[in-house]
């Protein structure tokens, strides 16, 4: 006790040794003891109350060593479980480290996966939240998620494998993951109605495409192959028109929407169903016209010439090619300013019916005698008319008044009780968006124009105003 030493060193004796107290070193300082018995007896009391004062604030420092040991320990631990992982409890290797053991309250570490509390042992902290390893399993497979990297989906984890499984495109050509290009992006290219997604590769390697609904086709899928070099899937091939005969019933069924709009066509003008060569060289002899390129599917002619029309639609062989197809030379006899309309053979009806629509308001106008109009303006409203025939056919909610077989015709009778497939009138949709969506100057804005037109004016209105001016009214 240091009051006991303040004692002795009151006893006279002078010092000049060193001594080690709680770590310190320091030199005591030299005195001459005090005489007289008072005088000692208060000194005695000074010492006293100076060790109990120095004692008491030893007594604070050990107490802050304490705390300070308290929050080395829990910091350590702090960072022991930043690393996800803690070591299970030691009990019989001595020389083993045991970490002093700190209490938390229940429910310190739920997991996010099970609810329950974690103990010892491996567990995960990620998303914010505390697992054990069996609970972060992958959203898709519900296997527990070990690799050292996972994918995410909003609130849904993943394996990485899992989750390209789910929401990597896949090409729907080849059917292989799309593959992503030199600067690591997806690249693929998608068709703008249909949603179609492929590999910007097939655009090269001679994948077939439907020249009807523009879809390119899988593979292991089976299409057919026309004559001329068009391909031709199988959906479309369903309601294909494949000769003249068969188109009969059609051309009837557009008569009668004409009439309907008191437009008659008189007389009767011929239609013809042609292959495209035939239609190339028609639309060679004829002095004018307007020509939707890059394909001409359709013709109104105004001059004599002999023309080679389907007789007999072609039947499928070897390959799907089409094959013993008859045809048979028809002179066009100039009767009229319209001495018939071509329409490209092989197209599904809807398509058919649109182009003929088309070129039957071509052929009205020129009855009519409307004087030469600009291009805008004459396949402007030709859109119009075969965009209206389109919307009659989609929007009736009965089967429709003709119909077409893709075998030989027995008579439009029995057809008109047919029920339209899900997929035609998918593709009429398909059809009427190639209208509406037209980018050219001509048969895009002369039909947007156009269908302005009629729908603030009135069809018959429209009409007349172009037929005065030349121009769609505003």
């Amino acid at each position: 006790m240091d009051w006991i030493k303040k004692i002795f060193k009151g006893s006279g004796q002078k010092n000049s040794e060193e001594h080690y107290y709680y770590g310190e070193y320091v030199e005591d300082p030299q005195f001459n003891a005090p005489s007289g018995t008072g005088e000692h007896d208060e000194e005695i009391d000074q010492a006293i109350a100076l060790s109990l004062l120095e004692e008491s604030q030893n007594r604070r420092n050990m107490i802050n060593d304490e705390s300070q040991l308290e929050e080395d320990e829990q910091l350590a631990r702090a960072l022991q479980e930043s690393l996800s992982f803690e070591p299970p409890p030691q009990y019989e290797n001595v020389n083993s480290y045991q970490p002093i053991p700190v209490q938390f309250p229940m429910g310190y570490r739920i997991c996010a996966g099970c609810n329950n509390e974690i103990g010892h042992g491996r567990f995960l902290n990620c998303l914010n939240a505390f697992w054990h390893p069996q609970c972060f399993r992958c959203h898709a497979c519900n296997l527990p998620i070990s690799d050292y990297e996972f994918s995410r989906s909003g609130n849904y984890r993943f394996h990485k494998s899992c989750y390209k499984e789910r929401y990597h495109p896949k090409c729907d050509v080849c059917s292989h993951f799309i593959p992503t290009n030199p600067a690591g992006l997806i690249e693929y290219r998608a068709h703008p109605f249909w949603i179609q997604k492929y590999c910007p590769s097939h655009e090269l390697d001679s994948t077939p495409r439907c020249c009807s609904c523009e879809r390119m086709e899988p593979r292991d899928t089976g299409y057919v192959a026309l004559d001329d070099g068009r391909k031709l899937c199988l959906e479309c091939l369903d309601s294909a028109v494949m000769d003249t005969k068969e188109c009969e019933p059609l051309y009837l069924d557009i008569q009668e929407f004409y009439e309907g709009l008191n437009m008659k066509v008189k007389p009767q003008v011929p239609l013809l169903l042609v292959e495209r060569q035939a239609l190339n060289e028609a639309r060679e002899g004829e002095k004018n016209g307007h020509y939707h390129m890059p394909e001409t599917r359709g013709l109104c002619l105004s001059e004599e010439q002999t023309v080679s029309t389907i007789l007999r639609r072609p039947s499928f062989g070897i390959g799907n090619r089409a094959m013993d197809m008859i045809t048979e030379p028809y002179k066009l006899t100039r009767r009229c300013e319209v001495t018939a309309i071509l329409i490209l053979y092989g197209l599904p009806r809807l398509l058919t019916g649109s182009i003929l629509a088309h070129e039957m308001m071509h052929a009205w106008m020129r009855l009519q005698g409307f004087q030469t109009l600009s291009q805008d303006v004459e396949e402007g409203i030709c859109q119009v008319l075969a965009h209206m025939w389109l919307v009659t056919q989609l929007d009736s909610s009965s089967p429709p008044s003709s119909a077409v077989a893709s075998t030989s015709s027995s008579g439009s009778s029995g057809l008109r009780k047919a029920k339209r497939p899900e997929f035609e009138r998918k593709l009429g949709e398909f059809f009427k968006h190639q209208i509406e969506s037209d980018t050219s100057p001509v048969y895009g804005d002369g039909f947007r124009a156009g269908h302005s037109a009629v729908y603030k004016f009135g069809l018959r209105r429209t009409l007349e105003h172009i037929r005065m001016t030349g121009r769609f009214p505003y």
